[in-house]
């Protein structure tokens, strides 16, 4: 019995390939009778019954094998009943098209347009089943330049149902083409959370807990020429940020009625999820934090006396002049510390002063660094009017001012910084009034609002410190 349904299902697949004959044939056929109404192509009318033939027995065929096809239970069952009635009827229409034109009956007239019409809606209902029922019009939904979908966006992130709002428009947009209520590949659907549990007929696709052991997240970082990569190769494939939010949720437990801040978070995530703020178009886009531009080594005499005095230095990469200052075991900013600093200025371009004593001289100071890519400014008494001094730092990408006093006011300072992709404002002076505003002002920059913990430096240390209040 199971050979027998081997070989059926064998037979079967060869429909996507025969189908394509009626099609063409059929539709030559009604072309050429057409034509043949006009004096100079009569003699097409010869080639007419031909192609009625061949295109009669090339249906039979496809309603053959596209039944055998329909057994394998991998499509829904309703769309395929009209698409196997509708090829049915195309196979019929052609027969009689070809008695018509054999008996050279007036009739034929309006067959040939039936004729058409059946393999149209034939057509698209087998589309239908292979892409979707919106397989003519997803082409005029909303996308972005880069043809990618825009999803709608979640103001505030953490009180979004992980699932609901994040996971289900995902599997939607790269999974139901396969695994949806039209075709459910592998007998697995992935629309509804009872299909997502139940699995494919290879079991369980997903182990809540645990996407290492979770089939579904095996298959989608197989190589894309593996014959078993999900998504297949010539789809649309999961970004890098879609992949990343799928394998967070599934290790936090694949619950499927939980808010994000119900979930664990690790640090890798939160950059995804804040992106998420703005439905998906502004993504957190790997900050080039070293330039291609060749700068000259800072003077080893000048790193030495700036880690004397608890300031960790080191260079950003292998072969790399660059610097990355971090003052996490220094407690006030001091003038030493900046004359030090003025004479690396050129050298650095990831700056660490958060939890610091600074003042207005310091933030001068902070505000000539030419190359400076990102500036951590946390926890300190930087204002509103301290803002004014990086309105020349061209080369800046991301700035954190949590715990700050800075309002939208003195974040207006910064908008011609064309390049900042990141901005953390968490328990800063900026009101949820303030947010639009601050959006329509940082168009393309990723606002952060939350209470999320922020990456730290690799030179960073497990140090526990006050947090006082800043005296300006």
């Amino acid at each position: 019995m199971n050979t027998i349904l081997t070989i059926t299902d064998f037979i079967g697949r060869f429909h996507p390939v025969l189908v394509h004959l009626p099609i063409g044939i059929l539709l030559l056929a009604i072309i050429f009778h057409f034509l043949s109404y006009k004096k100079k192509f009569e003699t097409l009318q010869h080639a007419v019954k031909y192609s009625l033939l061949l295109g009669m027995f090339a249906a039979i065929a496809s309603c053959i094998s596209g039944f055998l096809l329909s057994s394998s239970g991998d499509y829904e069952e309703a769309l395929v009943d009209k698409h196997q009635w509708f090829g049915i009827g195309v196979a019929v229409a052609a027969i009689v098209a070809y008695i018509l034109v054999v008996k050279s009956s007036s009739f034929i007239k309006w067959m040939m347009p039936l004729l058409a019409l059946l393999i149209i809606i034939t057509g698209h209902l087998g589309g239908s089943i292979t892409h979707g029922e919106d397989y003519l019009t997803k082409s005029f939904s909303e996308r972005n330049d880069k043809g990618t979908m825009i999803t709608k966006p979640i103001p505030n992130v953490q009180e979004a149902v992980a699932y609901n709002d994040i996971i289900q428009p995902l599997l939607q947009a790269r999974c139901y083409n396969c695994h949806g209520p039209n075709k459910q590949k592998g007998k697995l659907r992935l629309d509804e959370q009872s299909f997502i549990e139940k699995g494919g007929e290879d079991g369980k696709v997903i182990i809540a807990g645990s996407a290492g052991e979770s089939e579904l997240i095996k298959r989608i970082l197989l190589p894309a020429d593996n014959k078993d990569h999900m998504p297949p190769k010539e789809k649309a494939q999961l970004t890098k940020e879609q992949i990343e939010l799928l394998n967070w949720w599934v290790n936090s437990g694949a619950d499927f009625h939980k808010k994000v801040t119900e979930l664990k978070q690790p640090e890798k995530i939160k950059p995804y999820l804040i992106a998420l703020q703005s439905g998906g178009q502004k993504t957190v886009a790997a900050i080039t934090s070293i330039p291609e531009a060749v700068i000259e080594k800072a003077p080893d005499a000048v790193i030495e006396k700036l880690k004397a005095l608890d300031v960790a230095i080191s260079p950003v990469s292998q072969n790399s002049n660059y610097l990355m200052v971090n003052f996490v075991s220094v407690d006030t900013v001091t003038s030493k510390h900046l004359e030090l600093m003025k004479q690396v200025s050129k050298q650095i371009i990831w700056l660490k002063v958060g939890n610091t004593e600074i003042n207005t001289a310091a933030l001068t100071v902070i505000g000539n660094l030419p190359a400076l890519t990102r500036l951590f400014l946390n926890n300190t008494n930087v204002s509103d009017n301290d803002l004014l001094s990086f309105k020349n730092l061209s080369q800046l990408q991301y700035l954190n001012l949590s715990q700050t006093r800075v309002t939208v006011n003195g974040l207006n300072n910064l908008n011609g910084l064309k390049n900042l992709q990141q901005l953390y404002l968490y328990q800063s002076g900026i009101t949820p009034a303030d947010f639009t505003v601050l959006q329509k002002a940082f168009p393309k920059t990723v606002i952060d609002t939350g209470g999320y913990q922020l990456a730290f430096f690799p030179t960073d240390t497990i140090q526990v410190k006050p947090n006082p209040q800043k005296i300006k």
